[in-house]
């Protein structure tokens, strides 16, 4: 069993940056790949980037290749959401999560954080 839970998350103007983190409890943690998914108001959950155990894998959703930057330290059991160049759409809550297989869907994952706000001004 794994507990995550975020942290990073606020109010930042449009073109700013914001780095999340997500810290994992449980020493498990370097076994599992990790991704980010964000929610909207009155949208679904969608993906955002995932990164695999060892760190040597990562995709994103095409809006956001180019300016987001997943990344893990599995000696700190923490995984990491770097945003650049923000928009008021990236407006979301901000979900971590750890499973055993590189995924891109909700579904591919087993544990979840609670989820931070960002907000982005325009």
């Amino acid at each position: 069993q794994v507990q995550l839970v975020e942290s990073g998350g606020g109010l930042v103007q449009a073109g700013g940056s914001l780095r999340l983190s997500c810290a994992a409890s449980g020493r498990t943690f370097r076994s599992y790949a990790m991704g980010w998914f964000r929610q909207a108001p009155g949208k679904e959950r969608e993906f955002v980037a995932v990164i695999s155990s060892t760190g040597g894998r990562t995709d994103y959703a095409d809006s956001m290749k180019g300016r987001f930057t997943i990344s893990r330290d599995n000696a700190k059991s923490t995984v990491y959401l770097q945003m650049n160049s923000l928009k008021p759409e990236d407006t979301a809550v901000y979900y971590c999560a750890a499973g055993p297989r590189f995924g891109v869907v909700a579904g591919s994952y087993d544990h979840w954080g609670q989820g931070t706000q960002v907000t982005v001004s325009s």
